[in-house]
């Protein structure tokens, strides 16, 4: 018959939306750009860039998921799904050993005492005699046992509970699905809630030292992700109660059950670097 379909691949028709999202990306970052540099209209450049990238995701994003209803997401198609949030990912460990590879190259070799020294008219008299040693010598550091550790056992157990709405969905347990996903919801929150709380009382600032930069944009950026998963699962819990998802067809909750634990992952080996190692035999601060 002709124009009947006899292959389980995808074939898309034309769509208006990765030129919108390559548009509205590059709004987002002239707009940036221009309000780091204080030009005019900066910030509305970027306020349209974002809006335009949000709305790229909306729309694409929900096309994706009607083709699914449609049943278009054959099993071949979703194969490939799961290949390119695989790539997603791995992309993300790339992002993050960046962050990493900067902080343990800060840290094994910090700048020598003689290159403070000689930069000493233009650095804070506070500053001057912190160099030559990681954490700096004199800097208070935050205590790796009091909240980290708490937000490394909020984010585990988080990861049992995203497990567990993934067991329900996987057996057809509707209601445990949705008591996983509000626990998880939930707990990602209170993570965030407490980071925000860490970095305001934190004993350092971001500028001034590679300490504090590398910590705040290591940690920060995570911070971030868990925020973006956050919505990643609310987004999920949204469709479970539209009915979406079905014990054999879930890719969008698959991808961000994957996402939260590489989120936990992450977390676990910047607790123990940069938290437990790298504030090893420093000044703990007190508050």
């Amino acid at each position: 018959m002709a124009g009947a379909k006899n292959h389980d691949y995808h074939i898309l028709p034309p769509s208006f939306w990765p030129l919108m999202g390559s548009m509205a990306a590059g709004l987002l970052a002239i707009g940036g750009i221009m309000w780091m540099h204080k030009v005019a209209n900066g910030p509305a450049v970027f306020g349209v860039g974002l809006m335009g990238v949000l709305a790229t995701m909306f729309l694409w994003w929900g096309d994706v998921i009607r083709e699914a209803h449609r049943g278009d997401h054959t099993p071949v198609v979703q194969l490939h799904l799961r290949y390119g949030m695989i790539l997603f990912i791995a992309s993300e460990v790339m992002f993050f050993l960046g962050w990493f590879w900067a902080y343990f190259d800060f840290s094994l070799f910090p700048a020598p005492v003689e290159w403070v020294e000689g930069a000493a008219q233009r650095l804070p008299e506070t500053v001057k005699n912190l160099a030559g040693s990681w954490p700096p010598k004199g800097l208070e550091v935050i205590d790796a046992f009091g909240f980290p550790l708490l937000n490394t056992v909020i984010l585990l157990l988080s990861g049992t509970t995203v497990t567990w709405a993934h067991h329900a969905l996987i057996h057809g347990d509707r209601e445990g699905l949705k008591r996983g996903l509000w626990i998880t919801i939930l707990l990602g929150l209170l993570f965030s809630t407490i980071q925000a709380y860490e970095y305001a009382e934190a004993p350092f600032k971001f500028a001034g030292l590679n300490y504090g930069a590398s910590f705040f944009m290591a940690t920060g950026f995570h911070g971030f992700h868990v925020i973006i998963g956050t919505i990643f699962l609310i987004v999920c819990l949204a469709r479970v109660y539209a009915g979406h998802f079905t014990p054999r067809q879930h890719f969008g909750f698959e991808a961000a059950a994957w996402y939260w634990h590489f989120v936990d992952v992450v977390w676990l080996f910047l607790f123990v670097s940069i938290y437990v190692w790298g504030g090893w035999g420093a000044t703990v601060h007190a508050g």
